[in-house]
């Protein structure tokens, strides 16, 4: 048993000594993954990994049901609050009140607009909320493998499913998102 699944252990027997050794615990750990997130921002992004971690880690100890299973499986909170996090400052950028109809424009590049990587996480949000009406399961794997950054067999232990069918649960994810994210887009343009 690693230190953060005795830890987690002991916090969910009530021990509150416990969630004070959590945080140093996991932090390394969260913070690789946030920086791994915030990488595939666009530039200019005002958000940091700290406050990234920090804000992912308030909202996973203020959460009521704290059930973690093991260290795979609180990471893989993490990374849903750390989705969730960059989804809501993504949608808060493209609102009018903080400029969502101007595009940002490299001086140098003047064609590249800089915000079409947020535009690309909303509409994956979109389509995995979607996709979670109708196959939650499904969507849970693109979640954890694909905002935790987790292996195809880590993700099968914390959903409870064999290899093999985490393998066709991920086949069949990545085709439905892919065709609700082009249907979504509309013809390409010529």
């Amino acid at each position: 048993m690693s230190d953060v699944t005795r830890i987690l252990t002991a916090i969910k027997q009530g021990d509150a000594r416990a969630a004070d050794e959590l945080l140093p615990a996991v932090y390394q750990g969260l913070r690789r993954l946030a920086a791994q997130k915030l990488s595939q921002e666009p530039p200019g992004q005002t958000l940091q990994a700290t406050a990234l971690v920090h804000e992912a880690y308030i909202r996973l100890v203020a959460a009521e049901a704290q059930d973690w299973k093991s260290r795979t499986h609180f990471f893989a909170a993490a990374a849903e609050a750390m989705r969730r996090i960059l989804i809501e400052n993504a949608r808060r950028k493209r609102r009018l009140k903080h400029g969502g109809a101007q595009q940002r424009v490299d001086l140098d590049e003047a064609v590249l607009a800089i915000e079409e990587p947020s535009e690309n996480l909303i509409a994956l949000d979109e389509a995995l909320t979607k996709l979670a009406e109708e196959d939650p399961v499904a969507a849970d794997l693109v979640k954890i493998r694909y905002f935790a950054g987790l292996t195809l067999e880590q993700a099968a232990e914390i959903l409870g499913v064999s290899r093999r069918t985490a393998d066709r649960y991920w086949a069949y994810a990545r085709a439905w998102l892919y065709q609700e994210i082009t249907r979504s887009e509309g013809p390409p343009s010529r």
